[in-house]
């Protein structure tokens, strides 16, 4: 089965409204056309259904074949992404949440001056292909790409 993701994550394969009707040992109605095509639909809780193919079609996305609007959507809800695209191996992008602390360290100890209270803005970093972590700004080939896709948690 595939990953697929609208507003939630789920796996779903194609297969007809006759062919589910098997799978759940149904019988078919006599007004329905067992030829419909449609998805298998399984969710993470393992509950499973059937989707017309117009309707999930519309709604889901192919893990892999997003656009950035929806890989920022995915990273504002936690997600880690990355583009296929891209050379490195393990790289990925993800969001840092804003958070308040006071100055403890250098840089900035000698910038600020000690227990000055820094607001630090939410962003986006970067995993890079070496395993560090370093600030992303996005370029107009990624803001324009489709293959953004969810990466795992290790």
């Amino acid at each position: 089965m595939k990953q697929y993701v609208g507003t939630k994550t789920l796996f779903a394969k194609p297969m007809t409204l006759g062919e589910y009707n098997k799978h759940r040992n149904w019988s078919i109605p006599s007004n329905e056309d067992p030829n419909t095509e449609g998805y298998l639909v399984k969710y993470p809780d393992a509950y499973e259904s059937w989707s017309p193919k117009f309707v999930f079609e519309k709604s889901y996305r192919s893990n892999g074949n997003f656009n950035f609007g929806h890989a920022l959507h995915l990273i504002e809800h936690g997600a880690r992404v990355s583009r296929s695209g891209w050379n490195g191996k393990n790289m990925f992008i993800f969001k840092v949440p804003g958070s308040v602390f006071k100055v403890n360290r250098e840089p900035l100890l000698s910038i600020l001056g000690e227990d000055t209270k820094v607001y630090y803005h939410g962003h986006i970093d970067m995993r890079t292909a070496d395993g560090t972590i370093v600030p992303w700004i996005c370029s107009q080939t990624d803001m324009q790409s489709n293959d953004w896709g969810i990466v795992p948690n290790a």
